[in-house]
């Protein structure tokens, strides 16, 4: 999976279709991420002895093939290529060429 932790990305595909935002959690394993602000979920928080009951409202997984990442200095989302460089992997930008980490 060539998306991060911390990368801005934007919805494709959903009820979120062409939203921004921040991914908060890569899911690899499952190819799922949780971005900031795209598919908010509500849950039901049941009373206990020390918190009341409340309704929450957070963010669901989506599957990261509907999201791409998206290039805050170009302005448009950008495939993720690798080079090579000093033995290091190096993500890099398709669109604009440009470094990601």
């Amino acid at each position: 999976m060539k998306i991060k932790k911390d990368d801005t990305v934007i919805v494709l595909a959903g009820k979120d279709k062409g939203k921004t935002g921040k991914v908060l959690k890569a899911m690899p394993k499952e190819n799922k991420v949780l971005v900031e602000g795209v598919n908010i979920q509500t849950k039901h928080q049941k009373q206990t002895q020390k918190v009341a009951a409340e309704i929450k409202h957070q963010e669901g997984p989506i599957d990261a093939s509907n999201v791409m990442f998206y290039d805050t200095k170009a302005k448009k989302p950008s495939r993720i290529g690798y080079k090579i460089e000093d033995g290091k992997k190096i993500r890099v930008a398709k669109a604009t060429g440009t470094e990601i980490d």
